[in-house]
């Protein structure tokens, strides 16, 4: 089904495309996609504009699951400097987000206590996928998601800084240390 947002971003994608053909530069960037909420407003991207977004590609069946409480740690330790965590749930990679919005919200509210912002079930991979998740994958075509909680740091200037693939914990110290530096970046 299309609805006004997905050709409003699809535009966008084509202009990025045209852009970097022109000039060898994609003009786009993280901030000009939006996500529809699991609570059903759009997380606009926008909104973070010059601030450091972690957008992760979860589920609730996976057993990278309890990464949530890593996620929400991060989102805690680094919200008050400008860090936004965004989830994504996805049911790409072995069916382990079959549910609808009241499981995922169960799994991530209730189990989890998350509190950051979950964004509606959406499509990480293939012609399918979220237009943030044909962007990333145009800007890093060998760091696409391969299975749940794959994370995309991306950094003030609205590209993508650094990519964790699943088995990388949120507190691990390599996305902590690349969290302090694009927060550092001016």
């Amino acid at each position: 089904m299309l609805n006004r947002r997905t050709v409003l971003t699809g535009a966008l994608l084509a202009a990025a495309t045209r852009a970097r053909a022109d000039n060898g530069m994609s003009r786009i960037s993280a901030y000009a996609f939006s996500f529809p909420a699991l609570s059903g407003e759009d997380i606009r991207l926008a909104a973070f504009t010059g601030k450091p977004l972690l957008v992760v590609n979860t589920a609730s069946l996976c057993g990278y699951t309890p990464q949530y409480a890593g996620l929400q740690e991060i989102w805690s330790e680094f919200r008050e400097r400008g860090l936004t965590v965004i989830g994504v749930p996805s049911n790409d990679f072995g069916s382990q987000e079959p549910g609808g919005t009241s499981e995922i919200s169960e799994t991530a509210h209730h189990q989890y206590d998350v509190t950051f912002p979950m964004a509606a079930k959406a499509v990480v991979t293939g012609a399918k996928a979220h237009p943030f998740y044909k962007w990333a994958a145009e800007a890093r075509p060998r760091e696409v998601p391969k299975w749940n909680f794959h994370k995309y740091l991306v950094g003030r200037d609205g590209y993508i800084a650094e990519v964790f693939p699943s088995a990388v914990e949120p507190a691990d110290t390599r996305v902590k240390t690349a969290i302090a530096r694009a927060l550092a970046d001016s």
